[in-house]
């Protein structure tokens, strides 16, 4: 049951970090990362955003985006998710996002194991058996002696 929890607190933080991760701050990003970052938008559109955040300032509240040329309806409907607006006062009709924890608590340890399994008693070795005696050795035949020539 344990390891399901963590499973499962493991999945949820992944998750979690992929959904903050896509979020672009419209206020810091680049072109280039505006522009790679946000589906409907190219190099001109980026370099847009950009250029008006520097001439007015940084945007309050992603319908802001509105107000840059060349960006209305659709296209601030298709970013609106993908965005954040970070650095400029925040908006009176935004929740706060509830605070996340920064750890996840730790799990207890589970009760140790004993280190060995008692042993088993030996077998009772088996009884020695005497070896076979050695077959003593033929004694050689003598040969007869030669006879005289």
């Amino acid at each position: 049951m344990k390891l399901l929890h963590m499973v499962f607190a493991a999945a949820l933080a992944v998750f979690s970090a992929m959904a903050f991760a896509q979020a672009i701050d419209i206020n810091t990003a680049t072109a280039e990362q505006l522009e790679k970052g946000l589906k409907g938008i190219g190099p001109k559109k980026a370099a847009d955003i950009v250029k008006y955040r520097e001439a007015n300032g940084p945007f309050q509240s992603v319908d802001d985006l509105a107000k840059v040329p060349g960006i209305k309806g659709k296209t601030l409907e298709k970013v609106k998710p993908m965005v954040t607006v970070g650095g400029a006062e925040p908006a009176a009709a935004a929740p706060a996002a509830p605070a996340m924890p920064a750890a996840v608590p730790a799990v207890p340890a589970a009760p140790a194991m004993p280190a060995a399994v008692p042993a088993v008693p030996a077998a009772p070795a088996a009884p020695a058996v005497p070896a076979k005696p050695a077959v003593p050795a033929m004694p050689a035949t003598p040969t007869p002696p030669a006879a005289p020539k």
